[in-house]
């Protein structure tokens, strides 16, 4: 089993031009008005994925370039359409807190979504620095989900223990 390796990926496979003209196709008399800009945007994609984060641009009049770090990065949806899946297309939507339901950048045209999809999600959680792995103050690994409840009950031990005993009256 070979290795993903996401930075050999920096243009779309061309089985996205043959799912471009298909879906043009689709418009009917529409096809040239609809198939023009695809044609383009499909001539000029491209893709780099670095060690900070993802870089796509494209476009000929209106030039559009994205970077996004990969600690920006908030969801990633891996999506395919019937046609798409008969092509073995899926498109990549890389999500951020910016405020704009839409996905910040889909990334088309990728054979290995799924690999790549994986490889993101790691970039995102390893740019966080989250290692999955929570180990209380007495040593005890707890799950993630567990973590905050365990440190405030910590916090709220360490305060007891510091604060002065009210003296017993008889």
């Amino acid at each position: 089993m070979s290795q993903f390796d996401p930075t050999s990926i920096t243009r779309p496979d061309p089985r996205l031009l043959r799912y471009y003209i298909l879906t043009a196709l689709l418009t009917g008399p529409a096809f040239p008005i609809v198939m023009l800009p695809l044609y383009f945007k499909y001539e000029t994609l491209k893709y780099r994925f670095d060690d900070s984060g993802i870089a796509m641009s494209w476009g000929i009049l209106f030039r559009k370039e994205v970077y996004l770090t990969y600690r920006r990065v908030q969801d990633i949806h891996l999506t395919r359409n019937l046609i798409q899946r008969w092509f073995g297309l899926a498109t990549v939507a890389v999500q951020t807190a910016s405020g704009n339901a839409a996905a910040e950048m889909s990334i088309e045209g990728i054979l290995a979504a799924d690999d790549l999809r994986d490889y993101l999600y790691t970039r995102m959680r390893g740019a966080r620095g989250d290692t999955g792995a929570v180990v209380t103050p007495a040593g005890a690994p707890v799950s993630s989900a567990d973590d905050p409840t365990v440190l405030l009950r910590d916090i709220r031990d360490a305060l007891r223990a510091l604060a002065p005993r009210p003296e017993q009256t008889p």
